[in-house]
């Protein structure tokens, strides 16, 4: 696996978070995928689906900066920091998150299989 497929890989989902593009993201997300939120709560995929499909989830701006990937055979770790805002559930998200997470590749397609973001600032 090459850095290139995984930096491309976050750019689609970057832009599928920021346009709430639910079909790409329910190809990009793992069905067994586990996200844990700042909160201290664990989220699935159907969950995280969800909040986009309902319009809870509104990202009004999205800047992603000071990336990291490591390649572990088939996976790749990303750290990440994110600057954003937005609104969920009708309360205002706006600060810098800094996000883990790890894709694995599965028959030829990149897909996430977990996840962590902690605020910043």
């Amino acid at each position: 696996m090459k850095k290139d497929l995984i930096v491309n890989a976050e750019i689609e989902l970057l832009t599928a978070i920021k346009y709430a593009d639910v079909s790409v993201l329910e190809r990009i997300l793992h069905d067994d995928l586990l996200f844990n939120l700042p909160t201290g709560e664990t989220i699935t995929k159907e969950f995280d689906l969800n909040s986009y499909r309902s319009g809870k989830m509104k990202i009004d701006s999205l800047e992603a900066s000071d990336q990291i990937i490591n390649i572990i055979d088939d996976s790749a770790v990303v750290a990440v920091s994110i600057s954003l805002k937005g609104t969920y559930d009708n309360n205002p998200i706006n600060g810098v998150f800094k996000y883990i997470r790890v894709w694995k590749q599965f028959d030829g397609h990149l897909k996430i299989i977990a996840g962590s973001c902690v605020q910043l600032a």
